[in-house]
């Protein structure tokens, strides 16, 4: 049985405007959204954004409003990534931004992110190589601290 995750709409944007979104749809999860990051995907495709529409991907509900407080201190689709996660039992997230990762993991979340998720991809032998796919996204406007992109890869032996 596939293993249940939460992803967040910055590493859908990142892994889809990079060309690389079909790899993670070959990992062994099954991914779930919440209504708040497909909205924030649709809005910007509106605006003349990539259309991202993995059929691996599937749009959940959130149970309850999202916590004020929590939506205060982060954005509404990291906000509803978490809430979604902790509603449905599902124990990992992938968030990219530093705020949304650290406040999953004090709720005790697991957390990966785009790069991760890509990571597992070389380590099942889905690609050959994970530099030039992480080289891509920087180069199409995704930020990764330059330290996290060198223990990546030294991570998968790159």
């Amino acid at each position: 049985m596939a293993e249940r995750i939460v992803i967040n709409t910055g590493p859908l944007i990142a892994l889809a405007s990079s060309d690389v979104i079909d790899i993670v749809g070959k990992l062994p999860y099954e991914f779930f959204c919440p209504q708040e990051v497909r909205n924030e995907l649709d809005n910007g495709q509106t605006r003349a954004y990539l259309k991202i529409k993995p059929t691996w991907l599937t749009v959940l509900p959130c149970a309850s409003p999202l916590h004020p407080v929590a939506v205060a201190s982060l954005d509404v689709g990291e906000a509803a990534v978490i809430q979604l996660a902790m509603e449905q039992g599902i124990g990992r997230v992938c968030i990219d931004e530093s705020k949304g990762r650290r406040t999953a993991q004090a709720v005790g979340l697991k957390v990966t992110g785009a790069l991760g998720l890509l990571a597992r991809a070389k380590t099942l032998g889905l690609v050959p190589a994970l530099a030039p796919l992480v080289e891509r996204m920087i180069h199409h406007g995704a930020w990764y601290d330059p330290e996290l992109v060198r223990r990546v890869l030294a991570g998968v032996g790159e």
